[in-house]
């Protein structure tokens, strides 16, 4: 039988899919919609010393992206401390709360969101490239509290040293990554009005940032020998297993529960628990870090052709600039000493009838 919890610290989970700080979790009802939608663990919406004041509008959906204008949490810390995290506490699921931004905030609530937390997380967001901000919040949290505190990275800056930086500061992990940007989207049917509020820049998140955020998460899982948590654009059970392959210990899910509502982490996971079974893997201990061991990708032949798996689609040869691939009789085939092995064939076939070879 399949089994997909994980061991995080001292946090057992019952499958590696919980919330990212967002809309998601403004609040505690918002976090009890989490736990009720199959998260493993619950995060609490960025916390600091002053409450967000966002421009009206923040949130726009364009399928293969998002743009947010979003900030930290819009309450008050008294309010989470005195109502919203007492709430989530009675959850009965781990709970970790996100706070930010400096060194001097984070000495500030850590120690008062400290009973009801079981990990913080610290967001640097909007901390510049010099990483001793950083690290001077990483130790004010870890001088303060006895629970692992985690680093959150943006994903324009150099991960990998940042990373080392906040790994020598004392973080217990790291997550990778915040939203992208600044963006900017365009209503052309409306005049062409700025979709954000405010100046009209956002950030970018969901599918677009999955392939920005994989890339950080193996390049910090290389780098340091703490937890990392993967986020961005995990919408479905098989982003987790490319993020866990990648290094990642665990996921966190924001933009998908947004579009489709807070039932999404449970049905991610049991995607995950689907396609594991289907692969014939019994923990994800055999999947976890599986890229980080691959030597690197070389393509010295042209594709291998299973013509029995061809459905005659011709989405490979449309996409072959070279005139390699053709279609005789409904089945593939190809000139090889055409073939500049590119690659392409292989991620654009949807029947599997290109393989490597």
């Amino acid at each position: 039988m399949t089994d997909i919890s994980v061991n995080l610290w001292q946090m057992k989970l019952a499958h590696p899919v919980m919330p990212a700080a967002g809309p998601n979790v403004q609040d505690a009802n918002a976090l009890r919609a989490c736990a009720l939608g199959g998260a493993s663990a619950l995060v609490a919406k960025t916390i600091s010393s002053v409450a967000a004041v966002i421009p009206h509008p923040n949130m726009a959906d364009f399928k293969n992206y998002f743009l947010n204008t979003e900030l930290w949490s819009e309450l008050t810390a008294e309010q989470w401390i005195e109502h919203e995290l007492p709430a989530a506490r009675q959850l009965d699921l781990p709970l970790i709360v996100s706070l930010g931004y400096t060194a001097k905030d984070v000495a500030m609530l850590a120690p008062r969101v400290r009973p009801f937390a079981d990990a913080l997380e610290l967001s640097t967001h909007y901390v510049g490239n010099d990483p001793k901000p950083m690290q001077d919040a990483v130790r004010a949290a870890k001088d303060a509290v006895d629970v692992p505190v985690m680093v959150k990275l943006s994903p324009f800056r150099d991960v990998h040293g940042t990373a080392i930086a906040a790994q020598e500061a004392g973080a217990d992990g790291i997550i990778c990554v915040n939203s992208f940007g600044p963006a900017l989207g365009v209503d052309i049917e409306n005049g062409g009005r700025l979709w954000m509020g405010g100046k009209g820049y956002g950030w970018i998140s969901g599918p677009a940032l999955k392939p920005i955020a994989l890339r950080a998460v193996y390049d910090v899982a290389r780098s340091v020998d703490i937890p990392v948590i993967g986020v961005g654009g995990i919408s479905r059970g098989t982003d987790v297993v490319e993020y866990l392959m990648a290094g990642a210990s665990a996921v966190q899910v924001c933009t998908a529960a947004l579009t489709r509502g807070q039932n999404i982490y449970g049905k991610i996971a049991r995607e995950l628990e689907t396609w594991m079974s289907k692969h014939n893997y019994q923990s994800i201990a055999e999947i976890q870090g599986l890229t980080l061991r691959h030597p690197e990708t070389i393509m010295t032949e042209p594709p291998l052709l299973i013509r029995e798996r061809c459905n005659g689609c011709s989405l490979c040869v449309t996409s072959c600039m070279y005139a390699a691939l053709y279609l005789d009789e409904k089945k593939i085939h190809i000139h090889e000493e055409r073939c500049t092995k590119c690659g392409l064939c292989l991620s654009r076939c949807p029947s599997d009838a290109l393989q490597p070879a």
